[in-house]
């Protein structure tokens, strides 16, 4: 199809623009050939007419589909040119946030001037072993693809890193490099790929400066060779640079700094050791100053410093030489101060004590006067005679600024030196990559020296870049067989002529420095005679004749010819140098200037014996005599184009990759993307030269699969055919009529520019065709079906409208009727009530009338009686009045009187009112005061009433007196005629009674102001009463109200607590998760390090293994496996180390390994304390409220170790107590045996003798006895009654105590002593008898009796004992109790917030002290159990001892002999135990037929499942039974390795390790089921009981097991990971199980893995028919089944970390139609949990990030809504996950919207408070915390039974 044909209506293409350099526009109209304007409508709706151009006639290049923009790979595009590849670069790099984009074999990346989370470890192991095209395009992605390459090819590699200062060269160069070391290791120990990154912050500290265009630009060229040996393996590193920038050291532009070192110097001034350099602020010294911009933001230059100090001493550079590198430097910036004085015009001078020169000369160690003088002089040299001549000032400055120049290059190259000593090998190189990180392209306003040099090289390097890429598709085209045509390319290899051929421009330069009078001048008219009209690449500024213009291959570049011959020459005066050489204090110095043939450093040749390094500077050669240095020393130019041809030749012999970086901007802006700048790089990068070459030939390449796939749309079915190639042929044949537009290879079809946009046209075409058809018919049928709605809507419609019609007329006529009905009952209603009214207004007439005549009647009556009660009363009132006037009188004397007493008293309740008050205004004892008040009431109600009584005394005494004083006066009068004579007595008299009226009066008086007061005080009293029950009432409720609050209160704190409680239970849950995993990663590295110490062993033995004369090497290997994981029950661990360490004499063991080792298990030991301590502190919160409870739980376990130790201590003595019988039966023999009398009569001596000895034995015996008895009553605990024994020989009493007997050793030993008692004579017996013997035995069991009195009566005294302990704590809680209710009290009258606070502080203050209490007794507790462990041991030992001495002495035949008749003993029947026996000697054939031998596929298929653990378990069992310890820690031992030797021999195998896995666990699990633990005999039957353990705690070894067990199921994970790591991508993301729902898109140069399935191709169905297969093994391995779900779970993690992390990295992955593949895969991968029953496994929710990711393609991305609908679901996803996603996010047809910027900015903006982890991927390697939970097997031990394929015939059941 002919070109001009796509410029059809609507279609898009580009423009050319001033501001944009390319805007996009749409055609129109169609064009049509002949055409001169285009009608084109630019994207802001502005119309336009684009002119084409008369000559050429060449239309704007067509823009590509908008399903093509965006694309991993540039060569992807349809349209290959210069906008297409720009929009697609803007595109990625601002709206996808993507910097690295392919272009055929070239990575371009952009500088961000942001951090971006892309370069961590994880990153790194996701593009680790990945294909350059299965992942986005990264800078790991080009390392990894070189070191791929590397190892494939053995061919040495280089990446070559270019462009402008500021792309961030130095940060991908820096990026690779770690990539490699991450990837590769070291081959040593020596950590090389530490020091190779260690060497960047050095290289940049000395060599990277700020300038305006980079805050980190690099001011020198570096190669940086990294060796790797035939393992691929990182061994060493070479450096080699290229023209430092040494002008930068004594000069800086604006807004520019020097190199950072200087800066960093001045910083850290203020350190001690810097003292001596007597540095200052930058701004001080004129080397730092002249930019003008000392600080870089961000960047603090004093922790800069610390990081190049730290980077020096990694790579070996000593603090001496150190500090002497900082002394140079700290020179360089006081030399800059140095100031020169006018002498006259040819001649200066230095002021004298100079301070900045007297400083320099202090740290360089050279006299002052010398340099002073050498610095205004110099010295000239003729052929006869030398002498000194004087300089002017701006020569001196001139001078003093080279010397500066030359001392920092000369620094730099010794610092490169010593980098690459320290990175040299000793191992000889196989392989190297090597990382150029090099100037781009440079065009300034000003261009010297420096900017020709850089050019110059990046001429060079773009040739060979062309040959390269031309080379490559040479080789593509001729691999598919496709006719090759020369594409013509542009070659720049008559710029390289001219610049460095004979004549050139370089040879120039170097002719003219070697002419005494040459200049720049000279030099610029010989290039323009030489060169001018002559090269077409080569012109004269027309304004100026000293400079000249070169075309290179990016721009037409003017350099300024100043300068050029000075810096070439690189001038330095040797009379400076030679003082410099001259300095005896600074050592370091001289070594600076050495003579070129005196290398600095062995490393700067490489291993390989290539050319040695080349340098910055030239050293000048040793001179002759009679010559000066200067006609050996070579110029900068020469020695820059040696440099560079031999970095051409080592690019050459290896295979480059080239990363372009390009700057977006000049000004540093984040993710801003400047048009113009960068198609300015890309021009001089040669991207764009890729793409015309690639856009010269057949650039879009699609394999047949894809193009199948992709334009299956485009075909019918009568089209396809068996064989997809005939089929692809077959159909472009009809679809492109030009047959040049397309070309078939081998495997893929070949198609030239425009023509995928064609076929995307077309499919788009159909696609859209297809889509109308199916919107016509939809909408057809939706159309037809609102018809036949609305028809039966209308017709519903019409039937309800009928019947409402017909229900309103029936509605009318039943209206009609009832009216009439309510006429009729309102007429009859009404008439009936006026009847009514009538008949009740007569009656009420009636009423009114009758009751009128009545009541007047009435009120007649009641006037006559009124009267008649009137006439009564007043005559009683008149009666009254005269009685009350008299009583009155007497009323007013007495309260007279009471108001005196009143008085009194109202002072006092004044008082005792006040009191009242303040009490109540204290609020302290207020009841107690109403109580008083109420009794002060009662006592003032008494006293009122005693008043009363008063009252009534004096009245009756009044009443009395005045009868008295009557009958007084009546008598007088009787007797008046008497008594005339007695007149004065009678006048006394009068007076005395007119004084008693007065009193009398006076009395009434204050008996009424008393009773007043009284009336008043009660009225008062009642009403303070009233308030103060008021106040009462009010204060209860209050108090009722804040005991409501408290207990609220306290309820929410009990809540709030409790919550906290489960909080802190989670954190601690947490905690011991993640101390767990860190105890299982360090056992993963502790396994590791074990592995890698077992190799190094094994290759030392096998060097030792070739026998040296008179020495011969003896085994130690057994002795090492036994050591290892060797555990004694006395001996600590750390006791036993020694001992192992003299048992291996002979080995050899690598002190860092074991110095390790025993780190590693101190570290183990902390972790599982702290572990503990953790679950202590767990067990401890969540029993508080069971304190009491616990300390009653506590006391059986002590009294359970009690009866232990005092059960082993009555073995011990009833052991002692068998040899006394022994010792006694002896004796007794000898009596009987001795028949003389003289010797057996009373008063012989040897009788005597032996009678004292048998006192003396009887009288230990009943002693021994007594303690016996003691012992034996506590373990019986009252519950067996000990019967009295009246004699020894009772034939019942023995058989009972033949019954207690255990052991075979005791019976025997009874059986001894029966028999000799047997066979005394009665002689014998009387004779005992008459000694008291009997008596004695007597006495001992009343003794006995009395001691089991005794120890009753003690049992008696312990119980009262416990019963006042009780009463006490019963006390204690009353005490509590009170004191808590005290606390009430006071708490009730605190304010609120004070009280809350002291009742928290009251509680924290008891848990605390319950806390510690309960500590103390945990510890207590902790050192019994520990104390009894250790006597249990003892005791154990010395119980066995004797029982084997006691064995010894017992002779066979003497039991076999005489059988026991009077004793009876019961024999069990023959059953088994559950034990297996072996010999000693069969242990390692144990270990090697049932571990090393056995394999899960053959013999272990048909066994019970976990056998190899049950037998095992059962021979430790045996010998437990026989107590020997060795034989248990001997066959635990061997075990152990024989698992580890077998893993470590089929490690690889799944089966194996699962089935060592799995018998691990049952073993361990054995070993807990059968310790005689109680919490692990829960589930025991009464039998499984009986096979306990009896003689070894094994614990110890538990912890081993377990650990054991966490290495096989590490090791078991990787096993899986590594079967399932190479299906995940391809059966999760890459197979389509939906097929045609996801369409293949077009792909670049760089080939993805096709997403068709073949042959070889994982599948979904490949990853389930794997998984069916590890769960069918662990089933059929008896696995736990929680194990197993631990397994699925990680192995569910894995699938779906994997999947994230790749589609998180694979850009073509994110579109709707793969969400929709993953969300069916995930699907049936629950489908497969739920069939074997593991949806609670935990496996699900593993996946749920990668089903949000899913759902997270699939949903609508607009609107806000969307937006929060995001957040709230993808909660499993972090923000920077959510970002990339939305950022990849790539339709896959057009007709799927791309998501907004703004909506992606919405979404940061909502998820910027959630705070998660800002990395980007999974961690895929991470293992979850494996736990064994205990799982008791039913099995009977005694039922198992051994194979006989197992080849265990030597062992026996038991």
């Amino acid at each position: 199809m002919a070109a001009s044909e796509l410029y059809t209506k609507y279609a898009r293409v580009w423009i050319p623009d001033p501001e944009e350099v390319w805007k996009s526009a749409e055609l129109l109209k169609d064009y049509k050939p002949g055409d001169k304007v285009l009608q084109l409508r630019l994207e802001e709706g502005k119309d336009l007419e684009y002119c084409l151009d008369p000559k050429t006639k060449e239309l704007p290049p067509l823009r590509n589909p908008d399903i093509l923009v965006g694309e991993n790979d540039l060569t992807a595009l349809s349209y290959l040119h210069e906008p297409a590849v720009l929009h697609n670069l803007k595109v990625r790099f601002i709206d996808s946030k993507l910097i690295y984009t392919y272009c055929g074999i070239v990575l371009v990346a952009i500088n961000p001037y942001e951090q971006l989370p892309i370069y961590g470890e994880d990153i790194i192991n996701a593009y680790s072993g990945q294909n350059m095209g299965d992942m986005d395009p990264h800078i790991f992605a080009v390392a990894e693809e070189a070191y791929k390459q590397m190892a494939r090819d053995e061919r040495n590699q280089s990446i070559i890193v270019s462009g402008e200062s500021g792309a961030g060269k130095t940060v991908s160069a820096k990026y690779a490099m770690r990539y490699f070391a991450t990837v590769s290791g070291s081959a040593s120990e020596a950590n090389v790929e530490e020091k190779v990154l260690a060497s960047n912050p050095i290289m940049e500290s000395i060599g990277n400066a700020k300038t305006t265009r980079n805050d980190n630009s690099s001011r020198f060229g570096k190669y940086i060779e990294i060796g790797f040996d035939k393992r691929y393996r990182i061994i060493g590193a070479n450096m080699r640079t290229y023209l430092l920038e040494k002008s930068r050291v004594v000069f800086q532009a604006e807004e520019e700094r020097n190199y950072h070192i200087f800066y960093q110097l001045c910083a850290s001034a203020a350190l001690p050791e810097f003292k001596t350099l007597r540095l200052g602020n930058a701004d001080y010294f004129h080397y730092t100053k002249q930019g003008g911009s000392p600080v870089i933001d961000g960047v603090d230059d004093a922790k800069e410093m610390v990081n190049t100090r730290q980077a020096c001493t990694l790579l070996g550079i000593s603090d001496s030489y150190q500090m002497g590198i900082f002394r140079i430097l700290a020179g360089i910036l006081h030399l800059g101060n140095v100031e020169f004085a006018y002498r006259d015009s040819d001649s200066c001078t230095i002021p004298p004590k100079h301070d900045p020169l007297t400083i320099f000369c202090d740290l360089m160690g050279v006299e002052y006067e010398e340099m002073a003088h050498w610095l205004c002089h110099r010295k000239l040299a003729t052929a006869t005679e030398t002498y000194i001549k004087p300089i002017s000032k701006l020569h001196a400055i001139n001078a003093r600024d080279a010397l500066a120049k030359h001392i920092y290059a000369n620094l730099f190259n010794w610092i490169v030196d010593h980098v690459n000593k320290a990175l040299h090998s000793t191992v000889k190189q196989h392989s190297f990559i090597g990382v150029l990180d090099i100037y781009g392209f440079e065009t300034f306003e000003i261009n010297s020296f420096e900017q020709f040099c850089i050019n110059y090289a990046n001429e060079k390097l773009q040739q060979q870049f062309n040959m390269h890429v031309f080379k490559l598709e040479q080789e593509e085209y001729m691999k598919e067989q496709i006719p090759w045509t020369l594409i013509d390319f542009y070659d720049n290899q008559p710029c390289i002529n001219l610049i460095e051929a004979k004549m050139g421009i370089l040879d120039l330069l170097d002719e003219e420095c070697k002419m005494p009078k040459g200049s720049d001048d000279t030099w610029a008219q010989k290039l323009y005679n030489t060169h001018l009209n002559k090269c077409a690449l080569f012109e004269k500024p027309r304004l100026s004749n000293k400079a000249f213009i070169i075309k290179h291959f990016a721009d037409k570049v003017e350099y300024q010819c100043e300068g050029f011959l000075e810096k070439n020459k690189d001038t330095v005066y040797e009379e400076q140098i030679k003082v410099l050489k001259s300095s005896k204090k600074f050592k370091l110095l001289p070594e600076l200037f050495q003579d070129e043939e005196k290398v600095l450093s062995p490393t700067s040749a490489t291993p390989s014996g290539r050319v040695p390094l080349s340098r910055t500077t030239v050293k000048p050669a040793k001179a002759r005599p009679g010559q000066t240095s200067k006609e050996h020393k070579k110029t900068v130019g020469h020695q820059f184009r040696n440099s560079l041809h031999l970095l051409m030749e080592t690019l050459n012999a290896t295979t480059p990759h080239y990363v372009r970086c390009i700057k977006p901007n000049d000004f540093k802006f984040p993710f801003t993307f400047d048009e113009k700048r960068a198609v300015q790089q890309l021009r001089a990068c040669g991207v764009l030269e890729t793409i015309r070459i690639s856009a010269a030939g057949f650039p879009s390449r699609w394999t047949y699969q894809e193009f199948f796939s992709r334009y299956r749309v485009l075909m019918k079915q009568r089209d396809v055919l068996g064989d997809r190639k005939q089929t692809c042929k077959n159909v472009l044949e009809k679809l492109i009529l030009d047959k040049d537009k397309y070309q078939f290879g081998k495997t893929k079809i070949f198609f030239r520019a425009g023509q995928v946009a064609y076929l995307e046209k077309i499919r788009a075409d159909k696609l859209r065709a297809a889509c109308i058809r199916i919107q016509k018919t939809i909408r057809g049928w939706l159309m037809r079906r609102k018809y036949v709605r609305m028809r039966k809507a209308a017709i519903t419609i019409q039937r309800y409208v009928r019947g409402y019609q017909a229900r309103c007329y029936a509605k009318f006529l039943r209206r009609t009727r009832a009216a009439i009905t309510i006429q009729k009952f309102h007429r009859m209603y009404v008439v009936r009530k006026r009847y009514q009214c009538m008949r009740d207004a007569t009656i009420a007439l009636q009423a009114l009338l009758r009751g009128y005549m009545a009541r007047n009647k009435y009120q007649m009556m009641l006037r006559e009686h009124k009267s008649i009660i009137i006439q009564k009363h007043v005559r009683g009132w008149l009666a009254r009045v005269h009685y009350h006037r008299t009583l009155k009188a007497i009323v007013y004397l007495q309260c007279c009187y009471r108001r005196m007493m009143a008085k009194r008293e109202l002072k006092k309740l004044k008082i005792e009112a006040r009191s009242v008050e303040r009490y109540k205004k204290l609020h302290i004892g207020l009841e107690n005061k109403i109580m008083q008040l109420q009794r002060k009431i009662d006592e003032q109600n008494k006293e009122y009433k005693s008043l009363l009584e008063k009252l009534n005394s004096l009245e009756i005494t009044y009443s009395t007196e005045t009868e008295r004083l009557r009958s007084d006066v009546e008598r007088l009068r009787m007797s008046e005629e008497e008594a005339k004579n007695a007149t004065n007595r009678v006048l006394s008299l009068q007076e005395e009674i007119a004084k008693l009226r007065k009193e009398l009066h006076q009395t009434q008086s204050e008996k009424k102001t008393i009773e007043e007061w009284a009336d008043k005080y009660k009225h008062e009293t009642e009403q303070l009463v009233s308030e103060l029950k008021d106040q009462n009432t009010l204060l209860k409720t209050e108090k009722e109200e804040l005991n409501r609050r408290i207990h609220d209160q306290a309820k929410e704190i009990t809540e709030a607590m409790e919550k906290k409680l489960v909080e802190e239970t989670k954190q601690l849950e947490l905690d011991l998760n993640d101390e767990r995993l860190r105890y299982q990663n360090l056992l993963n590295e502790f396994s590791r390090l074990e592995e890698r110490y077992d190799d190094l062993k094994d290759e030392m033995n096998l060097m030792a293994s070739i026998p040296k004369p008179g020495h011969k090497r003896t085994d130690s290997t057994h002795s090492s496996n036994e050591s290892e994981y060797t555990f004694s029950s006395e001996i600590t661990e750390a006791e036993d180390l020694p001992l192992r360490m003299e048992q291996e004499p002979s080995e050899k063991k690598a002190p860092l390994d074991m110095s390790l080792f025993l780190k590693l298990q101190k570290r183990v030991t902390e972790l599982e304390q702290e572990k503990q301590s953790l679950q202590d502190e767990l067990d401890r919160k969540e029993e508080q409220a069971l304190r009491a409870k616990a300390k009653e739980e506590e006391r059986p376990p002590i009294r359970g170790a009690e009866l232990e130790y005092e059960s082993l201590k009555r073995q011990e003595l009833e052991s002692e107590n068998k040899k006394l019988k022994n010792e006694l039966n002896e004796l007794q023999k000898a009596l009987t045996e001795t028949r003389s009398p003289e010797v057996t009569a009373p008063g012989a001596p040897a009788y005597r003798v032996l009678l004292d000895q048998l006192t003396s034995v009887s009288e230990e015996l009943e002693v021994r006895k007594e303690e016996v008895l003691i012992l034996r009553s506590q373990l019986v605990s009252q519950k067996e009654a000990i019967q009295p024994k009246d004699t020894m020989t009772d034939s019942t009493i023995l058989l009972e105590d033949v019954q207690k007997m255990k052991d075979k050793g005791e019976i025997a030993q009874a059986y001894i002593g029966l028999k000799e008692t047997n066979r005394q004579s009665p002689q014998d017996y009387h004779m005992l008898n008459e000694d008291g013997e009997l008596w004695l035995v007597y006495e001992g069991l009343k003794q006995a009796n009395r001691l089991l009195e005794s120890q009753l009566q003690s049992q008696k005294k312990s119980h009262e004992n416990e019963l006042e302990s009780l009463r006490g704590e019963i006390q204690s809680l009353k005490e509590e109790n009170n004191r808590q209710q005290q606390l009430l009290a006071q708490n009730l009258q605190l304010p609120p917030e004070a009280r809350i606070e002291a009742s928290l502080q009251h509680e924290i203050t008891r848990l605390t002290n319950e806390n510690l209490d309960l500590m103390e007794q945990l510890e207590k507790q902790d050192k019994t159990v520990r104390k009894l462990k250790k006597q249990l041991k003892v005791f154990a030992k010395k119980i066995g001892e004797l029982e084997v001495g006691q064995m010894e002495n017992i002779s066979p035949g003497q039991i076999i002999d005489e059988p026991i008749r009077p004793v009876n003993i019961p024999r069990k029947e023959k059953d088994f135990q559950g034990m297996l026996e072996y010999k000693k000697e069969d242990e390692q054939k144990l270990v090697k037929n049932l571990i090393l031998e056995l394999k899960p596929r053959g013999v272990a298929v048909n066994l019970i499942p976990g056998l190899p653990a049950y037998i095992l378990f059962m021979c430790v069992r045996h010998a437990d039974y026989l107590n020997d310890d060795q034989k248990v820690r001997s066959l635990l031992t061997s075990t152990i390795n024989g698992i580890k030797k077998v893993l470590k021999k089929r490690g690889d195998d799944f089966e194996t390790v699962s089935f060592w896995l799995s018998n691990t666990c049952r073993f361990l699990h054995c070993l807990k089921q059968y310790s005689g633990e109680e919490g692990f005999m829960k589930h025991n039957t009464p039998r499984q009981n009986e096979h306990c353990l009896t003689n070894f705690d094994l614990a110890e070894y538990r912890q081993v097991l377990s650990d054991l067990a966490i290495q096989i199921y590490q090791q078991l994970v990787r096993v899986l990971e590594n079967i399932l790591q190479p299906m995940i991508v391809s059966g999760m993301l890459e197979h389509e199980t939906i097929q045609g729902v996801s369409g293949v898109k077009p792909t670049g140069l760089r080939k993805r893995t096709s997403s068709i399935a073949d042959e070889g191709t994982y599948t979904l169905d490949s990853i389930i028919r794997q998984l069916n297969s590890f769960h069918s093994v662990m089933c059929q391995h008896g696995m736990d089944p929680e194990l197993i779900k631990q397994v699925v779970k990680q192995m569910f993690y894995i699938i779906g970390a994997v999947t994230l992390n790749n589609l998180l990295l694979r850009k073509d992955m994110c579109s709707w139609s793969k969400g929709m593949q993953i969300r069916y895969n995930v699907s049936q991968l629950e489908e497969w949990l739920r069939d074997k029953n593991l949806m609670n496994s935990g496996a699900k929710e593993t996946l749920e990030p990668l089903i949000q990711a899913a759902q997270l393609l699939q949903v609508k991305k607009k609107t806000d809504e969307d937006a929060e609908a995001i957040c709230s679901m993808c909660n499993a996803l972090t923000t920077a996950q959510i970002v990339k996603v939305l950022n990849l996010y790539t339709p896959v047809n057009e007709f799927e919207e791309r998501v907004l910027v703004s909506f992606i900015r919405t979404i940061q903006l909502r998820l910027r408070d959630r705070k998660d982890s800002p990395q980007l991927l999974m961690d895929a390697k991470h293992i979850f915390p494996v736990t064994f939970p205990f799982n008791p097997s039913s099995l009977a031990l005694e039922t198992i039974q051994i194979p006989a394929s197992l080849g265990l015939g030597f062992i026996s059941r038991v």
